[in-house]
C-alpha cells in the first residue's frame, strides 16, 4: 500500500506564503525534487501527485478544502488504523519556534483545526506527522506564543517575510531527507535521526 504525505494550508494565492500554509509549502517542494506532476483531483478535493521514494509508492495531496475540512480530503484513503501508519501530516505549529521541526506520532491536534479534521474523520490520532515551527521567538530563542484568537489568527495569516522564506527552504532540505527516511527505515529511525 502506498505511503500517503499531506501537506496542510489552504488553497488560493491570497494564502501563497501564509504560515499556516507551511505544509503545503514544505509538500509542494518535496514533490519538486521528484519531478511530481500534480492534478486536481476532484473526488477528493485535493491536488495529488503519485511519485516514488526508491520503488516505493507515495502519493502527495494538497486538500484544496480551506484547513477546518482537511480531513474530507484524507478520508477517502486512510480506510483504516492498519493504512493510517502509512500517513504522514505536514503542518504549521505554532508551540514551536520559527524555523524547526518535531516529527511526533499519535498525539492529540493541540488545537491545530486542520490536524483536529484528519483525526476525526479518520478516526485515529496514530499516524506521523511533522510539525513545523511558526512561533516568533525572542533574540534568545525564547518563544513568543501569540495570546488570544486574534493575534494568532495575525501570526498564522502572515506572511512569511524573505529571510523568512529562505529559512524555509533551508528546512524543507531537512523535511524531505526525513520523508524519505520515513519511507525507507520507518517512523521510529526518523523521530531519532530528526528529533
Amino acid at each position: 500500500m502506498a505511503y500517503i504525505f499531506v501537506g496542510l494550508g489552504n488553497p488560493g494565492e491570497e494564502y501563497k506564503n501564509t504560515r499556516h500554509n507551511t505544509g503545503r509549502i514544505l509538500l509542494d517542494s518535496f514533490g519538486k525534487t521528484l519531478d511530481a506532476e500534480w492534478k486536481l483531483d476532484k473526488k477528493l478535493n485535493a491536488t495529488t501527485a503519485k511519485v516514488k521514494v526508491g520503488k516505493t509508492p507515495v502519493t502527495l495531496v494538497l486538500p484544496e478544502t480551506f484547513m477546518n475540512n482537511s480531513g474530507k480530503a484524507v478520508k477517502p484513503l486512510i480506510t483504516s488504523v492498519k493504512s493510517a501508519e502509512k500517513l504522514l501530516v505536514i503542518y504549521d505549529d505554532l508551540d514551536l519556534p520559527f524555523g524547526t521541526n518535531k516529527i511526533s506520532f499519535n498525539k492529540s491536534s493541540g488545537g491545530h483545526r486542520g490536524l483536529e479534521s484528519i483525526i476525526k474523520n479518520i478516526k485515529t490520532e496514530k499516524f506521523a506527522r511533522i510539525r513545523v515551527g511558526i512561533s516568533p521567538t525572542t533574540p534568545s530563542g525564547k518563544i513568543k506564543k501569540p495570546k488570544g484568537e486574534e493575534a494568532v489568527t495575525k501570526v498564522i495569516l502572515g506572511k512569511f517575510k524573505e529571510e523568512e522564506l529562505t529559512q524555509i527552504k533551508k528546512l524543507s532540505k531537512k523535511t524531505n531527507e526525513a520523508l524519505e527516511t520515513f519511507v525507507k527505515d520507518g517512523l521510529e529511525r526518523t523521530m531519532t535521526s530528526f528529533n
